[in-house]
């Protein structure tokens, strides 16, 4: 069995559903220390930071993953137990295999080895991981950066391990994702009965063509590699339950998913002049999720791609598409960002996997782009 093999098993072994930990990063600390890393340990809240530095001086390189994995959902759903690796022709089955303890194993290796054929590199190789990148994501990165800023802890590129490539390993890079932004809105009215509508105001039909409004608008038509900004409604709930009873309020959920066009507080604004513009009384609880963020044309993207196409054997896509990630947090440091991993065609679902021939050719691209950042 392959290092990196048997280090993701390890890795998945332990059921860390978010945020909790299970024990991974202090592992891989241990590994790290040893391999001569610097490491700090960082508890914020029920949340478990790594952050591991080999170097001084700049470039600051950093990979970036995430320890935590999402709930497994019905073990009997699953041809074998979520939490205990197994594998079957050639495929490694297991909560975590891409998402993304397979890439945070090759990170480790990819580490380990560097560091060991070029103990005297020039700059900073460092490794962060986080336990909240599947929860709240309020502990982990996020709170992680803000210490950075405050220290002055500058980060020149960060390569991000989450599952990115569709059908091969390497057949996409990103280069950016889209902002995102999740409202809780709720509309007043005045209940009453149905058979009596001049005395009531139902906030269902008062809300309607606002929220037509915003759901049929062209927020824009896309930035660069960056779809168009979307809007979408998840959840719309009003009544008591009786069919007589007009409602006293409406709650509606939604979401937008933005491109660099757009700032949060931007489309905050926006959307309130909407709401107030149709005579609506209202409340709106806003949560941001982090800004849009996408890395133009330069050195760390001309490398991945370089390096991505002699592995893949072919130029990658380079995209924005896709969720969010843990890089929304670091991009606003100045680094440039980028995001290379697994196929990610199971990732949250049962029966999680990961190819072994991708998995184990995983840390030597992720040592050949450190190679060719850091060394002259």
């Amino acid at each position: 069995m392959t290092d990196v093999l048997a280090l993701t098993m390890d890795l998945m072994g332990r059921p860390s559903v978010t945020p909790a930990d299970a024990g991974c990063q202090a592992l891989i600390g241990e590994r790290l220390k040893q391999a001569g890393f610097h490491c700090e340990h960082m508890r914020l809240g029920e949340v478990d930071n790594l952050w591991a530095t080999h170097g001084n001086g700049q470039p600051v390189l950093v990979l970036l993953g995430h320890t935590d994995v999402v709930p497994s959902g019905p073990r009997e759903a699953w041809s074998s137990d979520p939490f205990e690796p197994v594998i079957r022709e050639g495929v490694l089955y297991g909560r975590g295999a891409a998402d993304m303890k397979g890439s945070v194993a090759a990170f480790v290796l990819a580490l380990e080895q560097f560091v060991a054929a070029h103990p005297h590199h020039k700059g900073t190789v460092a490794l962060l991981l986080t336990s909240d990148e599947e929860g709240d994501a309020i502990n982990g990165v996020r709170r992680v950066a803000q210490l950075f800023r405050e220290r002055g802890q500058g980060i020149d590129w960060c390569i991000t391990g989450e599952p990115s490539s569709t059908r091969r390993l390497g057949d996409l890079l990103r280069v950016g994702r889209r902002g995102t932004l999740s409202a809780a809105l709720t509309l007043k009215g005045i209940q009453g009965h149905v058979a009596y509508p001049h005395t009531a105001r139902n906030p269902v039909h008062q809300a309607l063509p606002a929220l037509t409004e915003l759901v049929e608008r062209c927020w824009d038509e896309g930035y660069e590699t960056f779809p168009p900004t979307s809007l979408q409604i998840s959840n719309f709930n009003a009544g008591t339950g009786a069919n007589n009873v007009i409602p006293g309020q409406a709650v509606v959920l939604f979401n937008l998913r933005y491109n660099p066009h757009w700032t949060a507080a931007g489309l905050e604004a926006e959307i309130g002049a909407v709401l107030d513009r149709h005579g609506l009384e209202y409340e709106v609880l806003w949560q941001r999720g982090g800004e849009p963020f996408y890395t133009p044309e330069g050195r760390l993207r001309a490398v991945a791609r370089e390096v991505l196409a002699e592995f893949s054997g072919a130029a990658p896509e380079e995209s924005t598409a896709g969720g969010t990630s843990d890089a929304r947090f670091i991009a606003p440091l100045g680094a440039q960002c980028i995001e290379i991993g697994p196929v990610n065609a199971s990732i949250h679902k049962i029966d999680e996997h990961v190819s072994v021939a991708d998995l184990e050719a995983l840390p030597a691209l992720y040592r050949t782009l450190i190679e060719r950042l850091l060394l002259p």
